[in-house]
């Protein structure tokens, strides 16, 4: 294991603890926070977007107000399923209200039926980012694959990490392949990273 995937091991359980840490309001708070971060931005725009978000495990910032608002203006939404290791997510469609069935590390999923959709907009969960547009992940690499493989095909993709502003640090241990966001949406605001086609 290289030092830079050890620093990364180190440091998961205790960026998991800080998001642990805040209590249940704050974080429901943040969440709507960040929804309406959103809806206030017009380069984001939800009619004729694909979303894909991701239902919230633990202590993640919950973006389920986001996906409920993309919904309500005309977009479509959809959420990861990991077809297994070492692949890229799939996204399956999702409206408010469908059922969902057990996935992969304790997620929630569309059925297996669901249509398959390609989102422009990809909202990735997190540990920690930073100012440069990095994210330390949870270590499986699916949404590093994911992004790799859209910009790879030149497929139009925004990447937008979402978190609550507590869980920036100065810098992420960053390894050969880990993709750096196109932003970070935080109950803060929206962090844009121009230099990003």
């Amino acid at each position: 294991m290289s030092d830079i995937a050890a620093e990364k091991r180190r440091l998961r359980p205790v960026l998991r603890d800080l998001r642990v840490a805040m209590d249940a309001a704050s974080r429901a708070a943040a969440a709507r926070a960040v929804a309406a971060v959103f809806s206030a931005s017009p380069p984001w725009q939800f009619s004729g977007q694909v979303v894909a978000g991701y239902w919230p495990i633990g202590a993640e910032i919950d973006v389920r107000p986001v996906l409920e608002a993309v919904c309500a203006s005309g977009g479509r939404c959809a959420l990861p399923v990991v077809d297994g290791p070492g692949q890229p997510l799939v996204f399956r469609g999702w409206t408010p209200g469908d059922i969902l069935v057990s996935g992969r590390f304790g997620t929630r999923v569309p059925a297996a039926g669901c249509p398959i959709l390609v989102p422009t907009v990809l909202l990735v969960p997190l540990l920690a980012f930073d100012s440069r547009g990095f994210r330390l992940g949870y270590g499986g690499g699916y949404y590093d694959r994911t992004i790799a493989g859209f910009r790879t095909a030149g497929l139009h993709l925004r990447a937008i990490g979402v978190a609550f502003a507590r869980q920036e640090m100065e810098r992420v241990p960053v390894e050969e392949f880990d993709q750096r966001l196109d932003g970070v949406a935080t109950e803060d605001g929206l962090r844009l990273f121009g230099d990003r086609p």
